[in-house]
């Protein structure tokens, strides 16, 4: 038995101006054949699982690529032309295709990534069995249910069931591989553009959401998943999606109808709805009286993994505005500033324009960077290996480093955007993150599980930036209406 068996990773971010070119895919661009064989075996990824149930299994592995990129703007179409193309030529006499995928992916040539793909490894490979793992925020499309035999959803956000997930798309293939299962997938769409922050898997109704789909696999479903979606992207339908498994069309229909049932009947409680900025700021300020842990500040109005900038400097200027102090803030992506910084020097004074340099034109938006005069604490290449629940084992690269001091604030300066998964991010500079009073993290929430143990609470601050909740800022051409939230009417 041949198993083909690749990743192939991006959220996009149809506002985002961070450009996707082939070497965002990894810390140093995508891998390909035996590197993606061993950039996977032995992690946490849905694709490792996968290279543990074929070797189970004493297949033959085909692993043509690796490619994970950061949420951002759409994929250059060469990138995706050549990640796709990759597959697709390694796809001929394979018995079974297991696919790492993300769900909302839009490139410059395809408004629906993984859907073209599916639909030309079907057209290669007629009959040949297709399970395929996305995340939870996959924009869920015809053509990807149409042209895969299985397919299985992240239950966690924060990600930490990826593993589970390859490992349960998998089990099903192999089963239906070795004759002891039939799948069969059914779809239920619902036309509502929830918010991420309102798709954590630990609480509302996105937990009831799940406990629905536990509770049916518990029962005998094969496979239930809820998919929050990823509104941030301007295509027919960036919105919440339940699919079934099961060993009948009948029984996974109506499973999916009676769980799609239940998220719609508590739809407001998907929308996030946002206080002022000032406000948040002053509650965090309020928060840190008398507590000898920091205070969380996230930045969710640009959050890198989530197609943000990394740049925005609104959060922090609201915090030394309102007198805020002891604030450690990471990371900020200003390869310019971190060019000036690495000039002056270990030790140097300097004034800096930081931040606020990428345009935002595209929702409206100027903003002009901040004068900012400190101290070079210390310079570093960035690199620091994630130590979990998020990608575990992973190595992970800002690019080069600098820990900028201005007295109230110690900025991590960075030339690559980086989602604040990990103490690393302040560590490989020399700052201890538990000695701050407060923590600015560009993050919605694989912040978290690292970061909430450590600190005294948190606060949500939504910054004007392109990953926003607040959708008046995005300007929707192509989604189809109506859809909720956007037309009340939906209701």
């Amino acid at each position: 038995m041949k198993v083909l068996i690749a990743r192939l990773n991006h959220e996009t971010n149809t506002f985002s101006p961070v450009p996707t070119p082939l070497s965002a895919f990894g810390p140093d661009g995508p891998t390909f054949g035996e590197q993606a064989y061993r950039d996977n075996k032995g992690m946490r990824t849905a694709m490792s699982a996968f290279i543990d149930l074929a070797e189970a299994a004493g297949a033959e592995i085909v692993t043509p690529v690796s490619a994970s990129a950061n949420p951002s703007g759409p994929v250059d179409a060469a990138a995706y032309d050549l990640l796709t193309q990759c597959i697709v030529d390694a796809a001929p006499g394979c018995d079974a295709l297991l696919l790492d995928l993300h769900g909302a992916m839009v490139a410059q040539n395809s408004p629906d990534g993984e859907g073209d793909l599916l639909r030309r490894l079907r057209q290669a490979l007629p009959g040949v069995p297709i399970a395929v793992a996305l995340d939870l925020h996959a924009n869920v499309t015809p053509a990807m249910v149409d042209n895969a035999d299985v397919i299985v959803g992240f239950k966690t956000y924060p990600h930490i069931d990826m593993y589970e997930t390859g490992e349960h798309a998998g089990r099903l293939m192999f089963e239906k591989l070795a004759g002891r299962r039939e799948p069969v997938t059914r779809w239920h769409a619902l036309p509502l553009m929830a918010h991420t922050l309102r798709s954590a898997s630990f609480t509302g109704a996105m937990q009831r959401a799940i406990d629905a789909a536990r509770a049916a696999e518990a029962s005998g479903t094969l496979a239930a998943s809820i998919f929050a979606g990823f509104s941030l992207a301007d295509i027919e339908a960036p919105c919440m999606s339940v699919i079934v498994v099961d060993d009948s069309a009948e029984k996974a229909q109506a499973t999916a109808d009676r769980i799609a049932g239940q998220i719609w009947a508590e739809r407001e409680q998907f929308i996030y709805r946002s206080e002022a900025l000032a406000d948040s700021v002053a509650r965090a300020r309020k928060m840190a009286e008398g507590q000898s842990r920091p205070v969380l500040l996230l930045d969710h109005g640009d959050n890198c993994m989530s197609g943000g900038s990394c740049d925005t400097m609104d959060v922090l200027q609201e915090a030394l505005a309102q007198g805020l102090d002891g604030i450690g803030v990471g990371p900020l992506c200003d390869p310019e500033a971190v060019a000036q910084l690495i000039a002056a020097g270990e030790g140097a004074k300097v004034t800096v324009a930081l931040g606020n340099k990428v345009s935002l034109a595209g929702i409206g938006l100027s903003k002009t960077p901040v004068v900012l005069t400190g101290t070079v604490r210390s310079i570093c290449d960035g690199d620091y290996i994630i130590s979990g629940p998020t990608y575990t084992g992973q190595r992970s690269s800002m690019g080069r480093t600098v820990l900028f001091d201005i007295g109230a604030a110690r900025i991590v300066v960075t030339e690559r955007t980086q989602e604040p998964w990990d103490l690393g991010v302040f560590t490989c500079t020399g700052l201890d993150p538990r000695t701050e009073r407060f923590l600015l993290l560009k993050s919605r929430m694989y912040c978290r599980p690292v970061f909430g143990p450590i600190s005294a609470g948190l606060v949500e601050c939504d910054s004007p930036g392109v990953t926003s909740s607040d959708y008046s800022l995005f300007p929707f051409s192509k989604v189809r209406h109506p859809v909720f939230p956007l037309d009340l009417a939906a209701a």
